[in-house]
């Protein structure tokens, strides 16, 4: 295991720590270093191996539906997500796509849903989605397009999503729709729609650098019962990004399980590899590199487990979530192009591991909000408390 001295910061609890370690034991016994070639498969067996294993209930809220507590801890699915991304990406998006997927259920669904999902969700028996994105409204939720007409008992669904994360596998999707209540953000809702609803149709399989199922999704005059909506009317932008919050902070964690697990490789290659009757590490060069990438760890570690803190206690964390998946990513991909360069050759073989995690930081400095996308959310959280501040002065 990587060097886990950072669980005795004052960030966690003791069942933190020894969540960590259990973890990391039984990933190592049961989680495989590679992967083969049915992606699809392998998904699934991972999300019944982690279901039965006891370690999806902490991806859902709630004891009575098979969760870990009450609610969602958010420091316990960073953990995990960390640990987890050390050992296998593929591993980790299973993790995290169940709780991304029934987040939105967890936090505002109603009892008689969160008993037809979560207990499936949480032992594994059932896969979730979450489809927020379309083809022109990643970043930019409020232009969706997709449509919910509401006719007495039922809502209509026309239009697609895509770079939906477990499209084609997924038991049941998280289906956000203009509903129509009022213009921009404040007319979206939310729906669960089961894989199987007639006017469904997975119109596309989308292949990337690092596999891992992946979808756009059609909705044709597809029908889906009110009972099945989750929030209120117009509610689903305000419930998308409370589930965005809860599950952005544990991106970052994801990038930092990549970056420790990149300068373990590092270290490892830098203190065997012989040149110039020295070893690697010998090299000055080579020492400013592993302490940048050190630092660059740690760093990434107190904003991921700073946010993570602050939601577990009640606070509102959109700049500190931000903050956290902007350096974690950001600084992820350094420290893994860093510890390719130090492999040299090898580095860039298909299959070594240095060369699976550059393949899979990639993606996580889009998703779930580019870079980009957080400098804004800091700046414009910075801009309004700047401007209160004038106002109060």
């Amino acid at each position: 295991m990587s060097d886990t001295t950072y669980l005795d910061w004052p960030f966690f609890a003791p069942q933190h720590s020894n969540l960590a370690h259990t973890l990391d034991a039984w990933a190592t016994e049961h989680i495989p270093l590679a992967h083969g070639h049915d992606v699809d498969a392998e998904c699934k067996a991972l999300v019944r191996q982690l279901g039965a294993a006891g370690w999806l209930r902490y991806a859902v809220g709630g004891t009575a539906y098979g969760g870990a507590g009450d609610s969602i801890d958010t420091r316990s699915i960073c953990l995990i997500r960390e640990t987890l991304a050390r050992h296998s990406g593929l591993a980790d998006f299973a993790f995290a796509m169940q709780g991304l997927g029934s987040g939105a259920i967890s936090l505002a669904g109603t009892d008689d849903q969160k008993q037809r999902y979560l207990t499936r969700v949480a032992r594994g028996e059932a896969i979730a989605a979450f489809a927020l994105s379309e083809p022109d409204a990643g970043s930019d939720v409020a232009a969706m397009q997709c449509s919910a007409r509401i006719e007495e008992d039922h809502a209509v669904l026309n239009g697609s999503k895509t770079w939906i994360s477990n499209g084609g596998i997924a038991d049941f999707y998280v289906v956000f729709a203009r509903s129509g209540e009022a213009p921009g953000a404040r007319g979206i809702s939310a729906f669960i729609v089961d894989a199987d609803t007639p006017g469904l149709a997975i119109a596309e399989r989308i292949d990337v650098i690092a596999p891992h199922p992946l979808a756009t999704l059609r909705f044709t005059e597809c029908k889906v019962p009110m009972t099945q909506r989750v929030g209120g009317a117009g509610e689903g932008f305000k419930v998308a990004m409370r589930t965005l919050d809860v599950f952005r902070t544990s991106v970052a964690a994801a990038s930092l399980g990549f970056a420790r697990r990149a300068l373990d490789e590092a270290l490892a290659r830098a203190t065997t590899r012989k040149m110039f009757n020295q070893t690697l590490a010998d090299f000055q060069l080579t020492q400013a590199k592993l302490a940048h990438m050190a630092t660059t760890v740690d760093s990434s570690a107190l904003l991921t487990y700073r946010a993570a803190w602050l939601r577990d206690q009640g606070r509102t964390v959109t700049r500190e979530a931000a903050m956290a998946k902007m350096v974690a990513t950001e600084g992820a991909q350094q420290v893994i192009d860093a510890a390719v360069q130090i492999w040299g050759g090898m580095g860039v073989v298909s299959g070594h591991i240095v060369e699976r995690l550059y393949r899979e930081i990639r993606s996580l400095r889009i998703y779930e909000g580019a870079t980009e996308v957080q400098q804004l959310i800091i700046a414009k959280d910075l801009l309004k408390e700047a401007s209160q501040a004038v106002l109060k002065s």
